[in-house]
């Protein structure tokens, strides 16, 4: 396998982004994944058996982001998602889950200073 770091070229060819293109949309699943989510682990590994190629989880990123692909975000919310249940969960439950902030009191970090008692 040829390794391409930051210096190094070629990078896949306009024909093989474009057979990469084709190979993304078959889905996660069809290459044995349990589920629908790309990330860039998995498209190294479909980069590496498909083109022989190696590439680094950032060379990846960087390579999707060139050819106008973006991170994490969904074309579409879910289905299932009921907003006003997220809003409403948001503003009473979460609340109640996170600590309590610690008041702040009076003292010193410094270890030569002794502490006022």
């Amino acid at each position: 396998m040829r390794s391409h770091g930051p210096a190094s070229l070629p990078r896949l060819s306009e024909r093989q982004l474009t057979v990469l293109e084709q190979e993304l949309v078959k889905g996660p699943i069809w290459y044995g994944w349990p589920d629908q989510r790309w990330t860039l682990t998995r498209m190294k590994t479909v980069i590496g058996r498909r083109f022989h190629l190696t590439y680094t989880l950032q060379g990846v990123r960087k390579l999707l982001i060139r050819n106008g692909y973006s991170c994490q975000v969904p074309a579409r919310c879910a289905l299932e998602r009921n907003q006003a249940a997220v809003t409403g969960w948001v503003k009473e439950t979460w609340p109640n889950v996170e600590d309590p902030r610690r008041r702040s009191a009076p003292g010193s970090s410094s270890k030569t200073r002794p502490a006022r008692r």
